[in-house]
């Protein structure tokens, strides 16, 4: 199974970077692969927020998700519904005084001939989401 976490420490207070991470508009801005993000309205638990990401060859996929928790200012919880790959992505974000530590995790479960032709390509884009997190500490702190 696939899977990535990484932990960022960012210069803002938790209700800053709480905030930034739950507006989906923001994602587009620090994670390459994501070419939309749509929420009509306020991010709210069982809400679905349209997702378009980049897939092989540059074309579009939709790759829509669910928010599954959100707990101010401590987590932040998807899952994607729609797609070939549907992972789990968690966000916790811990106080440290002026600063904030953010931990990012993804999980997906593949299987079979997924598993098989897509799970390198899988393990890559994950990997390339965590690395990502740098530009939305960039973002953060200027």
């Amino acid at each position: 199974m696939p899977s990535a976490s990484r932990t960022v420490e960012i210069s803002a207070p938790i209700s800053a970077v709480y905030a930034f991470f739950t507006d989906p508009a923001n994602d587009p801005k620090w994670r390459g692969g994501v070419k939309e993000m749509l929420l009509d309205g306020q991010p709210r638990v069982g809400a679905v927020v349209r997702r378009v990401v980049a897939g092989p060859g540059g074309r579009s996929i939709d790759a829509n998700v669910e928010i599954t928790e959100l707990t101010a200012p401590t987590r932040y919880a998807s899952k994607t519904v729609t797609g070939p790959v549907r992972p789990v992505g968690i966000y916790s974000f811990v106080s440290a005084g002026d600063r904030t530590r953010v931990t990012f995790s993804l999980d997906v479960e593949v299987s079979g001939l997924k598993k098989l032709f897509m799970g390198g390509p899988v393990q890559k884009s994950m990997d390339g989401e965590m690395a990502a997190l740098d530009k939305a500490k960039e973002l953060l702190e200027s």
